[in-house]
């Protein structure tokens, strides 16, 4: 039998095991403390991953590895069916830093903090980031293999018969539920399952009936006519059918319905021939003194508009005519705008001469294309950008060239005499120079340091229109030479100041095989020369700008064919 005295002493005892043992816990918490310090928590898993007690470098190791597998196409699965999905194409990424930060977290509650101590893991989600609008859009793609579609009410054309489409319910992904099953899931390896949630048809088969025994039957039941710019487009009644189905109005009820691709699928080619480009202002320079002539709009079907006017008209017993809707196009460069550009009198002329006649043929095509340009102000003019392609289809022919250094022909030969009048005529015009290129050696017939060549899709011939005013490039040409003016508004003078000839060279002397490709040669000296150019105020005889280019002219060899 226990005295009473001995029950307070045992209770002693008690609370001093109970103190000791907390102390002993808490000591074992604080070591531990300080032991995984820096550390990720104890006993942490990231899919089969062990990242648990860890420092910060090798931890980041681990999520490496981890963003690497990330790459790879994710399994899923619905009571459907399944399918191996992008991960860029879903917007998922991993977020290696979120992640880790998240494992240095050490546990907040003791017990977890004990579990981990005593080795028992526990499970740490990824930091996944997915992007809403890629993540639907994806999984819109594999609906086939994964959903199983509700059918919605509607009617179809069959020919010229309606065809019910009378609504079943459907399963879908529950697209909340998939996003965190594949955030928590994704990074782990295994097929990821997804949830499904019922949906059904919003239009009922009362309504599809409706459809049928009424609207539908107008539909098929005779000829639609559009009214289109001077023409007029028929749609037979088996036509009709097939561009018109029975849609959700998003209130219950069905509406005739015709898609912008199928309307222009059915009429496109008939309605091409109401169709218009808009056309530019240009000007007219016959009589001495420019005129506008007007631009014109231009049109083109507008066939969402137009494929909503069918389907209205679908429904309708009677009254089944009505016309084609159009987008209005405006043109680059109006009548009134081309009336405000100041183009009055001619700023610059130039004139070349001396070519062939393979050469003149070119020259006259080119000039021909280019005559009525218009450069508004601060546009810049290309002539390879211009006039296209310069090949034997657009009617060029073969003439001279210069080809490595040396006399040769090629289609379009020539046109380099077309570029050297045009660059004088924009150079004597005060244009800004945008680009040019000498030829690489001396052509007599051309002003020294004041000349370009042209190669298509290598060497252009640009300026810029600096002006406030409109360029408009008028072109003249005889079998003798070839003209080029700029009209505009005159507002400088230009002068050209041309150095002598320096640093003389000998033209060297080689044999090429006698045949078509070989042109003999004379051989002419290289040297070097320079240009100046002036630009002085007209209003107020100023100085407005001084540059000099220096030009290296190689020597033209003595070309001997044997």
């Amino acid at each position: 039998m226990t005295s009473s005295a001995d029950t307070p002493g045992r209770r002693r005892w008690i609370v001093r095991g109970l103190i000791g043992g907390l102390l002993l816990v808490g000591i074992a918490f604080g070591v531990d403390a300080i032991v995984t310090h820096g550390h990720t928590a104890r006993g942490a898993q990231i899919a089969e991953f062990d990242v648990g007690d860890l420092d910060a470098a090798d931890a980041r190791a681990v999520l490496v590895k981890l963003t690497t597998a990330s790459h790879g196409p994710i399994s899923v699965r619905t009571e459907s069916g399944s399918a191996k999905l992008d991960p860029a194409a879903l917007g998922a990424g991993f977020d290696v830093e979120a992640t880790l930060q998240r494992l240095m977290d050490q546990p907040k509650n003791p017990w977890d903090r004990f579990l981990g101590m005593i080795g028992v893991s526990h499970s740490v989600s990824p930091v996944v980031n997915i992007d809403d609008a890629k993540f639907n859009e994806e999984l819109d793609k594999h609906k086939g293999e994964l959903e199983k579609a509700a059918v919605e009410g509607g009617v179809h054309f069959d020919g010229v018969r309606a065809v019910g489409d009378f609504p079943s319910q459907g399963m879908r992904i529950d697209r909340a539920a998939a996003k965190t099953s594949l955030t928590e899931h994704w990074l782990s390896g295994h097929t990821v399952d997804l949830a499904m949630e019922p949906f059904s048809p919003t239009v009922s088969a009362q309504t599809v009936q409706a459809a049928l025994d009424g609207p539908a039957k107008n539909v098929t039941a005779s000829n639609i006519v559009l009214a289109g710019r001077g023409e007029k487009l028929t749609l037979t009644p088996r036509e009709v059918g097939s561009l018109v189905t029975f849609v959700p109005d998003g209130r219950g009820g069905l509406a005739p319905h015709v898609t912008s691709k199928n309307a222009k699928k059915v009429l496109g080619e008939r309605a091409a021939s109401t169709e218009s480009a808009p056309v530019d202002a240009t000007f007219s320079l016959s009589g001495g003194a420019p005129s506008v002539v007007p631009s014109t709009d231009g049109a083109k079907v507008d066939w969402r508009r137009t494929a909503d006017t069918i389907g209205a008209l679908s429904i309708e017993p009677d009254k089944r005519e009505a016309k084609v809707t159009y987008k209005i196009t405006k043109p680059k460069l109006d009548t009134k705008g081309a009336r405000k550009l100041g183009v009055k009198e001619v700023v610059s002329e130039f004139t070349t001469g001396g070519f062939s006649g393979p050469s003149g043929e070119n020259i006259r095509l080119v000039a021909q294309e280019v005559n009525g340009a218009v450069v508004l102000p601060g546009e810049t003019f290309s002539l390879n950008g211009y006039t296209g392609t310069r090949g034997t289809a657009q009617g060029y022919v073969e003439s001279g060239i210069i080809d490595h250094g040396r006399p040769s022909k090629a289609v379009g030969g020539g046109i380099s005499q077309f570029a050297t009048t045009l660059y004088n005529a924009a150079y004597f015009a005060g244009l800004e120079d945008a680009g040019h290129t000498e030829h690489a050696y001396y052509i007599s017939r051309y002003p020294e340091a004041r000349e370009a060549t042209v190669f298509e899709g290598l060497i252009d011939l640009q300026f810029t229109n600096n002006t406030p005013y409109g360029i408009v490039i008028d072109t003249s040409w005889s079998p003798s030479d070839i003209t080029v003016r700029m009209w505009s508004t005159k507002t400088v003078e230009v002068e050209s100041i041309t150095g002598p000839r320096t640093d003389p060279t000998s033209p060297t002397t080689i044999d090429v095989p006698a045949g078509d490709d070989c042109v003999p040669a004379s051989g002419i000296p290289g040297f070097t020369a320079s240009n100046t150019r002036i630009i002085r105020s007209l209003k107020t005889g100023a100085e407005i700008s001084r540059h000099t280019r220096t030009v290296r002219y190689a020597p033209e060899p003595i070309v001997r064919c044997r």
